[in-house]
């Protein structure tokens, strides 16, 4: 019984330190221009990958914002949140039956959903109304990837 104890504590630790470890080397830290180039890359893909792409891009965007205004570049942060919003739009014409990642899409939708619910907690008052819309719109567009995802 001593054996099993520490042995399930290292598994247990094991199980919630290698996720989080191979989530942070592939998630590398975005720029203004990676964010371009996924931009120009999104706006001329094939129908059936825009939607990817552009959840893609709206997860890095949303970093980018979160960094943005805890370094206290509230007007950059703000931008970056209305464009978010336009490309939540955009995912939703961009969706169709026939998406290639369509899962993947909704799952960063839903990553980048949570990370606006942080930001909208640690946000200054007057900055609320505005992360709180971007935050509804990517929501929607969960919504309307997942419902597809459930269609198929």
């Amino acid at each position: 019984m001593r054996i099993s104890a520490p042995f399930a504590a290292l598994l247990a630790v094991s199980l919630t330190v290698a996720p989080v470890c191979a989530f942070a080397s592939h998630n590398s830290t975005p720029d203004e221009q990676s964010i371009a180039a996924l931009e120009a890359k999104a706006s001329q893909a094939q129908p059936r990958d825009q939607c990817f792409l552009y959840a893609e891009l709206v997860q890095q965007m949303t970093e980018l914002s979160v960094r943005q205004y805890a370094a206290g570049n509230v007007t950059k942060a703000d931008g970056l949140l209305k464009r978010i919003q336009t490309l939540a739009s955009k995912i939703h014409l961009s969706l169709a039956g026939k998406d290639k990642r369509l899962k993947n899409a909704e799952i960063l939708l839903s990553n980048t959903a949570f990370r606006l619910n942080e930001m909208l907690h640690a946000s200054d008052f007057e900055d609320r109304p505005l992360v709180k819309e971007t935050l509804a719109k990517v929501n929607d567009a969960q919504d309307e990837a997942m419902m597809q995802v459930f269609q198929k």
